[in-house]
């Protein structure tokens, strides 16, 4: 039977390799993770790739490459704009040319051991990675891909949807059971993907702003309206699960420490049972283990953060280490 909450590993095991690398998801399988969680972004020759943006030059050594020196760019990205270099200016076979890195070497100097060792992986490859490792586990491995930034790639004729629900589709990827979850930050792309496939899709909602393409048509309904009774009943008519910001459930002030409910008062948190009402799965994001990331109030215990979470009855969580995310329920005979 499938644990619940599940553990989504966020980015792979990106607590202890690169982001987004074959290694990273391997790692976090190894780990035991109920499913592994890609961020898509596409190339100019329309193959879908795994990157936390598509602007690659944080994860990838693009500046060393002399010969892509002139595709350095300055791009209006959701409203915000960008240098560097940008994956949908280059081809497949330039992208297999870059070798990724640690996204965030201040905060995790040890995965920087491993810089420039990982190509980029295509969502083919890792969907071939999670087909063999669930016969080599003999576990049923999830994935749970991220469309980013859908209605700027759209503008690009490039939109992700038709090549992710074909590659899933081509996996074996089909039907409302699947061990599949599709997620984005904007409504629009999800309701498209609502009328073209059964695969369970999902809402996410941060703690402040609207989807962009609710800003872009002057859409004036924000994250936060999502989350109340009629905002979640909105969602259930185009998804069955919600991705929510921790902060959403248990707020913090400006220096980390948690505001109401209070540490006494947890079970007052109402939203994981109104997803519920609402035939709505609730998997919250992000849990990290360094202090950086970890409420002023459990620093130095970051399971601790895990088990409060749990007790409030959700469905999951996304995780950088999904190690101790599993030791966690694992205690607790959840």
């Amino acid at each position: 039977m499938q644990k619940l909450p599940i553990i989504i590993a966020h980015r792979g095991a990106s607590g202890y390799r690169p982001e987004h690398t074959l290694a990273a998801y391997n790692l976090a399988i190894e780990m035991g993770a109920d499913f592994i969680e890609p961020d898509l972004v596409i190339t100019k020759d329309g193959v879908l790739i795994a990157r936390h943006e598509n602007e690659i030059s944080e994860t990838t050594n693009v500046e060393n490459h002399l010969e892509f020196r002139d595709r350095k760019t300055t791009k209006l990205i959701d409203g915000e704009l960008k240098s560097g270099w940008f994956s949908e200016d280059f081809t497949l076979a330039e992208i297999k040319k870059l070798r990724a890195k640690e996204r965030i070497p201040n905060i995790r100097p040890h995965n920087t051991a491993y810089d420039e060792l990982y190509e980029i992986p295509t969502f083919q490859e890792i969907l071939d990675l999670v087909q063999y490792k669930s016969v080599e586990t003999g576990r049923k491995i999830g994935i749970y891909p991220e469309t980013k930034h859908p209605t700027y790639f759209r503008s690009l004729d490039l939109a992700l949807e038709p090549p992710l629900l074909a590659v899933l589709s081509a996996n074996g990827y089909t039907g409302k059971d699947a061990h599949v979850f599709i997620q984005s930050f904007e409504v629009e792309n999800l309701q498209l993907l609502s009328r073209e496939t059964d695969l369970p899709l999902v809402q996410l909602l941060n703690d402040n702003g609207q989807p962009y393409d609710f800003t872009i048509k002057g859409n004036t309904y924000n994250y936060r309206d999502f989350v109340t009774v009629e905002g979640l009943k909105k969602i259930a008519n185009y998804a069955q699960a919600i991705g929510v910001n921790k902060n959403l459930l248990l707020p913090r002030d400006i220096s980390g420490k948690w505001l109401s409910p209070s540490l006494e008062n947890l079970s007052r948190t109402s939203l994981p049972e109104n997803a519920h009402t609402a035939g709505l799965l609730i998997h919250v994001w992000t849990f990290r283990s360094e202090d950086v990331f970890v409420p002023m109030d459990l620093q130095g215990n970051p399971a601790a953060e895990y088990k409060l979470f749990f007790d409030l009855g959700i469905d999951g969580v996304f995780s950088d280490n999904p190690d101790l995310a599993l030791r966690v329920l694992e205690e607790n005979q959840y």
